[in-house]
């Protein structure tokens, strides 16, 4: 019996979808884990797997077309059955009863198991199967012949993990079709790791990862032509999904939660100095972010006021401490979640940053690397910005924006001398913190960032 599938809900915040990409054409073989779709939400492109062996029947939208959730997405059956009479309710919402609900529609579509990747590298449709062999190869797919030629058979996903495990994979042993190397099989290795693993345990950070936090030569300006004198033109783009979200949040926040600032200045001469020390031994770079995360989660613990969200009819004091960080993306901001920051290291925080802005900037952010937030950080001070106000990041009852470190004159124990100073201003709820509050915790911040020390202990 044929299936309805509807756009799922791939976030929280998530009321339509773009059809970034099909995988897979009317009249395909489709089977259970298959990547039927790729889905642009608000946050991330994700891909939407099929939980039913059969046929796709019906594609409920083109290449590029937006669709609201629940709307008919896709239909699932038998080579030639008759769909009319699904087809005729037109939108999801009237076929939920027939489909699947949302929820296991969610499920399926954040649930990306190894085996939907592994199928996903072979399952092929015929046409694709007639490409040339270097079709193949740009694809990843392994075929047998390039097995026989030395080339371990593993799927793309399994080869990912490796590299990022850094497990030589000629050394695993495959547990799927034909010897081929699968997700489970990476996971399940007991060998020991090589290249980037061996390099952390060691305490050096590998080559690679150093050559990229280097600064890389601006990108040169593209042509831009000049409009004609004396006639008025412009260009309309349209908004992303993501456009669409950050604005309807921000509005939201920006006129339900009565925002006040607070702005302190830091002396951050202690923090240039240490480190430097610190990035010695170190086995990755640390950055001044990386030290206002850590001391931000520290005053926290001591400050459960700030850490809290405005609930309506209560106040929610969160006693664990996740610190979404705000990560720029072409697009407009994302903002992945450091969790139980106050009980980790300065360069696991370091990492851990470092791991989320690659994976935004290459749209792979999943919906549980950005919920959660109890505490918002937005620095700009890699632009050269000295102070800014940023809009609250709701649930959260502070924001804080931090702006550059400037050497500005300073004035220490009667005398002028040149200092590193830091300007930083959390935008609070009133609903939640008071003034007094938020200076409190300003205050436990600028000495904890003034003696980095303090927050080691």
């Amino acid at each position: 019996m044929a299936e309805v599938i509807l756009m799922p809900r791939l976030s929280d915040t998530m009321t339509e979808g773009v059809i970034a990409a099909w995988h897979k054409n009317i009249g395909d073989p489709v089977k259970k884990g298959d990547v039927l779709a790729e889905i642009e939400t608000d946050k991330a492109t994700m891909e939407l797997e099929s939980y039913k062996d059969g046929t796709l029947l019906h594609i409920g939208a083109d290449q590029g077309s937006k669709l609201e959730v629940n709307d008919l997405l896709a239909i699932i059956g038998q080579k030639g059955e008759d769909i009319s009479g699904l087809l005729k309710g037109g939108s999801g919402k009237e076929q939920k009863a027939q489909g699947t609900s949302d929820k296991a529609q969610e499920e399926k579509a954040q649930g990306t198991s190894g085996k939907a990747q592994e199928e996903k590298a072979q399952g092929t449709s015929g046409k694709a199967q007639e490409q040339p062999a270097a079709s193949n190869q740009q694809s990843e797919t392994i075929t047998e012949e390039q097995q026989e030629n030395g080339r371990v058979k593993a799927s793309p996903l399994a080869k990912r993990l490796a590299a990022e495990k850094g497990i030589d994979i000629s050394k695993v042993k495959g547990t799927g079709d034909g010897g081929r190397v699968t997700k489970e099989d990476i996971d399940n290795y007991k060998g020991s790791a090589v290249g980037s693993q061996q390099s952390a345990v060691s305490g050096r950070q590998p080559e690679a990862e150093r050559q990229q936090e280097k600064p890389q030569p601006k990108e040169a300006a593209k042509y831009i032509p000049a409009a004609p004198v004396g006639k008025e033109s412009f260009d309309e783009v349209p908004v992303s999904q993501m456009r669409k979200a950050i604005a309807k949040r921000l509005v939201e926040s920006k006129f339900t939660a009565p925002h006040f600032y607070l702005t302190m200045s830091v002396d951050m001469d202690k923090a240039v100095a240490n480190r430097d020390k610190l990035n010695e031994v170190s086995p990755v770079k640390i950055s001044f972010n990386d030290f206002v995360v850590k001391a931000c989660a520290v005053a926290l613990k001591q400050h459960p006021a700030v850490n809290s969200s405005w609930m309506g009819d209560k106040i929610r004091r969160n006693n664990h401490v996740h610190i979404g960080v705000a990560v720029a993306v072409e697009d407009g901001l994302l903002v992945p979640v450091v969790r139980f920051a106050d009980g980790k290291s300065l360069s696991q925080i370091a990492s851990e940053v470092k791991n989320f802005a690659q994976k935004a900037k290459e749209k792979k952010l999943q919906p549980s690397d950005w919920e959660g937030n109890t505490f918002t950080i937005s620095n700009l001070g890699m632009f050269g910005i000295e102070d800014f106000t940023g809009i609250i990041n709701t649930p959260d009852a502070c924001l804080l924006a931090v702006g550059a470190i400037q050497q500005v004159p300073v004035v220490r124990n009667g005398e002028i001398r040149i200092g590193h100073v830091m300007k930083v201003t959390m935008s609070c709820d009133h609903r939640v913190v008071d003034g007094a509050t938020g200076s409190a915790f300003l205050q436990t911040l600028k000495g904890l960032l003034e003696e980095p020390l303090r927050m080691l202990v």
